[in-house]
Parts: C-alpha cells; sequence; structure tokens
C-alpha cells in the first residue's frame, strides 16, 4: 500500500567506497508541489555518529580545544592545522560515556559529568553523522595527563586553554573554522554573557 503522503521514494543504492566511512549513492524519487515525482541521485558519506564538548572553567572564564592536522582543510586552504572541541566517534557508545573518554584522551581532563545540550546535523546536504553536542564544568584540578590524543590512531593533539572571549574572537578573526566549535563557542558565551542555565 503506498501512503498517498509520501514525498520520497528510495529507488536504489550503490556502494562507491566503504572503508573507514561508508560512500554511497542513493537513487530515488521525490514529489514536486505539483505532483509529479522527479528521480534524483545524491551521494552520502556517513563515517558514524559523534560527540563533542566544550569544557568551561567560570572561575578563570577559559575553555579548552584541541589543535590538530585536518586533510580536508590543508587541501582546501593550506592550513597546517585547525583549533576545534574535542570530539569522537560514538562506535557503539552512549555520547555521554564517549566524550567523557574522548576528553580524558585528548584533552588529559578526567570529569565525570556532562551537560548535554542538543544534537545536530552539520553537512545534511551529503553527510549523515549526527552529532551530540555537550559542555562541562573543569578545573586544573581535574587535569590527570597532557592529552595528546592516542598514538596508535595516529593523533597528535596540542591542547589549547584560551578564555572564552579569546576562543569568540578567533571565530569573527576566521582562526577557527570548525562548524561545531563555531556553534559550541557562541552557545557557551550566549550562555556566559546572558546568565542563562
Amino acid at each position: 500500500m503506498i501512503n498517498s503522503n509520501q514525498t520520497v521514494r528510495i529507488v536504489g543504492t550503490h556502494t562507491l567506497a566503504d572503508d573507514k566511512g561508508k560512500l554511497t549513492r542513493v537513487s530515488f524519487e521525490q514529489r514536486t508541489r505539483q505532483g509529479d515525482w522527479r528521480p534524483r541521485q545524491r551521494e552520502v558519506y556517513d563515517n558514524g555518529d559523534s560527540a563533542t564538548i566544550l569544557p568551561y572553567d567560570a572561575d578563570r572564564n577559559t575553555v579548552l580545544l584541541a589543535r590538530q592536522f585536518r586533510l580536508p582543510i590543508y587541501i582546501r586552504d593550506g592550513s597546517e592545522s585547525a583549533i576545534e572541541a574535542c570530539a569522537g566517534k560514538l562506535d557503539g557508545e552512549t555520547a555521554e560515556k564517549r566524550i567523557i573518554k574522548e576528553m580524558e584522551e585528548e584533552l588529559g581532563y578526567r570529569i565525570g559529568q556532562v551537560d548535554r545540550l542538543f544534537e545536530l546535523y552539520v553537512s545534511p546536504a551529503s553527510v549523515a553523522e549526527k552529532i551530540t553536542f555537550f559542555t562541562c564544568d573543569y578545573s586544573p584540578a581535574d587535569k590527570v595527563s597532557s592529552g595528546g590524543g592516542l598514538a596508535d590512531e595516529g593523533e597528535e593533539i596540542e591542547v589549547v586553554e584560551l578564555t572564552l572571549d579569546q576562543a569568540r574572537g578567533m571565530v569573527f578573526a576566521g582562526e577557527i573554522v570548525d562548524a561545531k566549535t563555531v556553534i559550541l563557542i557562541q552557545f557557551l558565551w550566549e550562555r556566559v554573557r546572558g546568565g542563562g542555565a
């Protein structure tokens, strides 16, 4: 039975690549406003869902970020490093559990509680990844290592501690260009400045 309210029908899928993530060509039909079905085709990249966090120390007005190499940014802009929020793939774990592990691995801070903010698709036209956003309180007392990520995963991460105002200034100066990081910095800045919960 065909749903008369249906506006999209998947016709077929073809896997183009399946290594670290899966690149699929999807053929589908989409109903126009006039009621006709139009054939369409798109490529969708799915490398799994992830979580990201921006830790905040209210006493010092600081945040923790990570600086690392990102190949797409290097290819496009020639920049050899990007400053971004700590993040990681869920790999079957809950977002909360995964981000607590990532924070210790990448940033070197052990925290027990995170504040879940929201879930977003950052590039929904072609990327299936859903990102869960977090913040948390941290202090120098929570530091357990120098961080840097996992060597066996090829991670070379430099921990960057900035004031929230410095981080926001770097967004407007074009020094922080990662979408998830910009969202977190702006969200936290408005929360702190507005006194919101």
